[in-house]
């Protein structure tokens, strides 16, 4: 059927309408696939060329594959009183066995040297692969090819993302039926556009991804696509920078900076010309009469807060109050902690013991005692309070300002751009905006997921800060050397010093299995012995304090403890009280003990690479030498260990950050990182397609110098407006 062309409703053509009803509710239930331009999106993963049979060799257990293979051996057999058959496929050097049960008639068309695509969910049985009860489709011989099967008359078939109720040649022929069905599609870029780039039309793009006549035509299918993606997230972050552009707000540069001036004649240390330089770019956003929109990145320890702290202080000199929102309690009463020490007596404003200049610090969090709580919303809607630090609390209703002129954001990548708006929509007119992350932003990153903000980085360390000497513990090849690191403990004890011992969870859920549920367990590959063999905190500290470690002052400290708790513990080790904290990545990111100068992460494979250099940046914060003890299980030449051995060998965290970008999915950087939900970057790569990134860049801001509001490239303006739409309604859809 032909579909009307006459506007972009053709891609938002609902699938029932095209496939049928059953079709189209098994796509939503299997890949939340609603309409023509979701379908069309589900790009193929690969594609499989008729004759060129697929390397089995490669196959990862759990993943659900579709392969092209040859049948090399058919076998029925009877056991248990079922009939089994058995068929061996073959690449022509690695072999795969297919088992089906009780279907004793496939074996009539299962015949040997016949060649399909075969797809299922890749097992391990007495250590070797399977796929049990597979869907196949068997590829024509020769030149018998009849109308039932005619869609696998090209030469290249593509592989889809699929499921074992959904193979990728079903996915196939949904695609296919859905492209016939089009006459025509209007087409969102320019075509000036795609004729300087050499882009194919939006339909001819569809077409050859999904049905390539060659692999130059699906690259360069793939490319418009991909620079589609691109293009529209410059013009959305462009867009927005305009919007943010034409807000008006309060300038915050205090004619008299009272308390920042009595701030830095407290400071213990000088500002890093790094620091000097973000200070004054941060105190000439302050005096725009619009909106401040930094970003702050710098390495683990760089002096973040202090540039924070400063840009704060010089609000409240403005007379208005400054808002600082952490990701967790524990995160959020180490900044407490911090800001307040930093201040000392200007800190105490409307107590004995306040000087004649200072403020009200709070900390707001969601555990706190209700009356508590009431206080503090009192103490913010009236301005009493200058700076409150807190957590999602602060968002919560009940919530009010007097007079908020500064929302600083921490770790920004554990927080949506709704999260942060939230905040900002407390103020009676736009706030300033600070975000903060520890985490080494890759440029391309930044062009993407943070294109809205100006960018500044702290490059340099305070002085005082030592480099961290990092080495492996291969528990598999050397378990001595677990011996020795916790000898090495003592010693770091015995000076003064205290330690971090760092595991991957708070306690194993299996760990009381029976012999019998181990040997059963066993069948589902060694992944789920490895889970539970996992160091957890409520095991390895009794087994710490009774063995190896018996005679320090150990605690733990985990996400599971009340916050109470979480707090006093925190201060007893900031205090030396404690000499060795056992924890969770609750520490990751904001505890500062200058005393602590070592520690051991558990399982260091089963963190990311981001991870692991935000948790080694707790030590070496004190003027004494920091020393990091990666303990693994894993195999020597696996591909976790080498992304320790490569962790351990730099300390540069945007050398790191390009490490951890390049293991990670993508929709973790990308779309879902930012919205919580379904990526709409399907094909963009950030380090990839770093020069397309460019490219796109360039080409939304001499769109938008020549038309601010897309006015006549309604197409255009029409997608990017859905992209407004959709992080709207995800955003809904969480609240």
């Amino acid at each position: 059927m032909a579909l009307d062309t006459s506007t972009m409703a053709i891609l938002t053509t609902r699938l029932s309408n095209v496939l049928g009803d059953r079709t189209a509710a098994v796509l939503e239930k299997s890949f939340g696939i609603r309409d023509v331009n979701e379908l069309l999106r589900h790009y193929p993963r690969r594609y499989v060329v008729r004759g060129e049979l697929t390397d089995i060799s490669t196959l990862i257990a759990d993943d659900e594959v579709t392969i092209l293979a040859e049948i090399e051996a058919v076998k029925l057999r009877r056991a248990n009183g079922k009939n089994i058959l058995e068929v061996v496929v073959t690449d022509g050097s690695a072999n795969l066995s297919l088992t089906f049960f009780n279907q004793a008639w496939r074996e009539k068309e299962l015949k040997t040297g016949r060649v399909g695509l075969f797809a299922g969910k890749v097992g391990i049985f007495k250590g070797k692969r399977q796929l049990s009860h597979p869907d196949y489709q068997l590829i024509p011989d020769g030149e018998d090819v009849d109308s039932a099967v005619a869609e696998f008359a090209g030469k290249f078939l593509p592989v889809y993302p699929a499921t074992s109720k959904l193979p990728s040649w079903k996915i196939m022929q949904c695609v296919k039926l859905t492209l016939d069905s089009l006459d025509e599609m209007p087409d969102y870029l320019p075509p000036e556009i795609a004729t300087e780039f050499g882009y194919p039309t939006l339909k001819k793009a569809f077409t050859d991804i999904h049905q390539p006549p060659d692999l130059e035509s699906a690259e360069n299918a793939r490319k418009r696509l991909t620079f589609d993606e691109a293009l529209l997230l410059q013009l959305l972050l462009g867009m927005r920078r305009n919007e943010i552009a034409k807000l008006i707000t309060k300038s915050r540069t205090p004619n008299t900076p009272v308390l920042v001036a009595a701030f830095e004649e407290k400071l213990p240390f000088q500002y890093t010309a790094g620091q000097i330089e973000i200070n004054n770019q941060i105190e000439k956003d302050l005096s725009n009469n619009y909106p401040m929109h930094r970003l702050l990145q710098g390495e683990v320890g760089s002096g973040k807060t202090v540039v924070a702290l400063r840009a704060m202080l010089s609000v409240v000199d403005s007379s208005g109050q400054a808002a600082l929102l952490a990701p967790t309690e524990v995160l959020a009463q180490q900044h407490y902690r911090t800001i307040t020490k930093l201040l000392g007596d200007l800190a105490q404003a409307g107590t004995l013991q306040a000087g004649e200049i200072g403020t009200q610090v709070e900390l707001l969090t969601g555990s706190l005692p209700l009356a508590q709580k009431k206080m503090i919303h009192t103490k913010l809607a009236t301005g009493q309070t200058g700076i409150v630090i807190g957590t999602h609390a602060l968002i919560s209703d009940g919530v009010e300002f007097k007079d908020l002129g500064l929302v600083v954001v921490d770790e920004q990548h554990r927080f949506g751009v709704e999260q942060r708006d939230a905040l900002r929509m407390k103020a009676k007119q736009p706030p300033h905006l600070l975000v903060m992350t520890a985490t080494p932003i890759p440029r391309t990153v930044a062009m993407t997921v943070f294109g809205d903000l100006d960018i500044s980085t702290l490059h340099e360390l305070p002085a005082g800060r030592i480099a961290i000497t990092t080495h492996l513990i291969p528990v598999l090849e050397k378990p001595h050397y677990l011996n020795r690191a916790w000898e090495r403990v003592k010693e770091e004890v015995a000076k003064g010093h205290q330690v971090y011992i760092v595991a991957p969870r708070i306690a194993n859920p299996n760990k009381k299995m029976t012999e019998r549920e181990i040997t059963a367990a066993s069948l589902l590959g060694e992944e789920y012995l490895d889970n539970d063999e996992m160091s957890a905190v409520e095991e390895l500290a009794p087994e710490l304090a009774t063995g190896p470690l018996k005679g320090l002052k150990l605690a733990v400290l985990h996400g599971k403890l009340s916050s109470e708790i979480k707090d006093e513990t925190m201060s007893a080790f900031a205090r030396g009280e404690i000499e060795v904290l056992i924890a969770t990545t609750v520490i990751e990111v904001g505890v500062d003990v200058p005393n602590a100068s070592m520690m051991v992460i558990m399982d260091a494979d089963r963190f990311g690479v981001s991870q692991l250099h935000q948790l080694r940046g707790r030590v070496g914060r004190g003027g004494v030498p920091g020393l990091c003890l990666f303990v693994s299980n894993a195999q020597e030449n696996s591909q976790s260990m080498q992304r320790l051995v490569a962790v351990a060998a730099t300390l540069d965290g945007f050398e790191l950050a390009r490490l951890d970008l390049e293991q990670r999915k993508e929709g973790d950087v990308l779309g879902r990182s930012q919205s919580g939900g379904k990526s709409h970057l399907r094909l963009l790569r950030v380090l990839r397609d770093e020069n397309l990134i460019d490219q796109a860049r360039n080409v939304a801001l001499n769109i938008l110098v020549k038309q601010p509001d897309l006015i006549n490239l309604p197409q255009l303006k029409s997608e990017v407006e859905k992209l407004k739409v959709d992080e709207a309604t995800e955003f809904m859809d969480k609240s």
